[in-house]
């Protein structure tokens, strides 16, 4: 069992920042970032591969997101510029990924309790 324990999200103005991290008590092989606005349905934004440091994007995010991780602390970052009010969501951490390290799955074994970031116009 691994627990996820997001933190950093807030309001920031559009074309701000924020940096993101996801505090794992436990190993998994992947780490990704998924995001859900009001009515909408949950979508992948990011996913990287612990060891190899080998990460995927949401394309609408391309450019603007980073993603990182430390494996000594098993935490993983998103960092977050040049935001826009689209961007505005609950961002919840996964790990460990039946059906492999990917941004257009949700089939994740261990989700965070979630974060939001707001972004206003």
């Amino acid at each position: 069992q691994v627990q996820l324990v997001e933190s950093g999200g807030g309001t920031v103005q559009a074309g701000g920042s924020l940096r993101l991290s996801c505090a794992a008590s436990g190993y998994s092989y992947c780490m990704a970032w998924f995001r859900q606005a009001p009515g909408k349905e949950r979508e992948g934004v990011a996913c990287i591969y612990t060891d190899a440091n080998i990460a995927d994007y949401r394309y609408s995010v391309l450019g603007r997101f980073t993603i990182s991780r430390d494996t000594a602390k098993n935490t993983a970052y998103l960092q977050m510029d040049s935001l826009k009010p689209e961007d505005t969501a609950m961002y919840y951490c996964a790990a460990e990924p039946s059906s492999g390290c990917r941004v257009d799955s949700t089939d994740y074994q261990y989700w965070g309790q979630g974060t939001q970031v707001t972004v206003s116009s």
